[in-house]
C-alpha cells in the first residue's frame, strides 16, 4: 500500500489507454441499452466517459466500431462463464449441460440479450454478428457437441446453428418475462434428446 505521504505513481501511457477505452465501452453500454444504437451520439458517449470525441475515435472508427467492440466484449464474457462453469466437469455430456445453464444465466445481465440478439444483427448485419457468435459461445457449443457424440462434422455444425439459435430464442424469452426455470428446464430438455440420454430429471 503507498504511503500516505507519497502520491500513487503516475500512470503509464498503456494505463491510461486502456482506462479510457474501458470508460468508453461502459459509457457505450449504458447508453445503447438506454436509449439503443440509433438514438446514440458519439458526442454523448465521450461525454458520459469524461472524455473527447477525439479520444473517441483514437480508438474507434466510428460509432458502429465501437458497438462492435462493445459486442465483442459481452460475447467473450459469456463465452468466459460458460466454460468456467464446465471446465471440471467429468464427461462432455455434463459440460454441455452445465455449460448450457451457464449461458442461460450469462444472458440475464441486465441489458445483454438486447445488445447481443436484437440490436447486434440490426446494427452489424446478421454476418457479422454471426461471426462474433461463431467465435464465442457458439464455438463452445459445435467443440461439446463433437466432443459428445459421434457425428460427422457437418451434422455438428448443423445441429450447432440450430441448438445455437434455440438458445438464442430461450434468452430471448426469459428477457420478455418468461419464467426462466420453465425455459431453462426446456432446453434442457431438448439438449438430453439430442444427445440420446434417457428421460431423467433435469439437474
Amino acid at each position: 500500500m503507498p504511503s500516505p505521504d507519497r502520491p500513487n505513481p503516475p500512470r503509464s501511457n498503456l494505463e491510461r489507454t486502456q482506462a479510457t477505452r474501458h470508460a468508453l465501452l461502459e459509457a457505450a453500454r449504458v447508453l445503447f441499452v438506454d436509449k439503443g444504437y440509433a438514438d446514440t451520439s458519439t458526442p454523448e458517449v465521450s461525454a458520459a466517459a469524461g472524455t473527447t470525441r477525439g479520444a473517441l475515435y483514437h480508438h474507434f472508427v466510428d460509432k458502429r466500431d465501437l458497438f462492435r467492440h462493445l459486442l465483442l466484449r459481452e460475447a467473450q464474457a459469456v463465452k468466459a462463464e460458460i466454460l468456467a462453469a464446465s471446465a471440471d466437469d467429468p464427461s462432455p455430456r455434463q459440460a454441455l449441460i452445465d455449460g448450457a445453464q451457464a449461458y442461460l444465466q450469462a444472458m440475464t445481465v441486465p441489458g445483454r440479450t438486447r445488445l447481443m440478439l436484437i440490436d447486434g444483427p440490426a446494427v452489424l448485419g446478421l454476418g457479422d454478428a454471426t461471426a462474433i457468435d461463431d467465435d464465442n459461445a457458439a464455438d463452445t457449443l459445435r467443440e461439446g457437441l463433437a466432443a459428445a457424440l459421434d457425428r460427422a462434422p457437418a451434422e455438428i455444425d448443423a445441429l450447432a446453428k440450430l441448438l445455437s439459435a434455440a438458445f438464442d430464442r430461450a434468452a430471448l424469452e426469459i428477457d420478455a418475462g418468461a419464467e426462466p426455470q420453465a425455459i431453462s428446464e426446456s432446453m434442457l430438455w431438448l439438449l438430453r434428446r439430442v444427445l440420446g440420454d434417457d428421460d431423467e430429471a433435469v439437474d
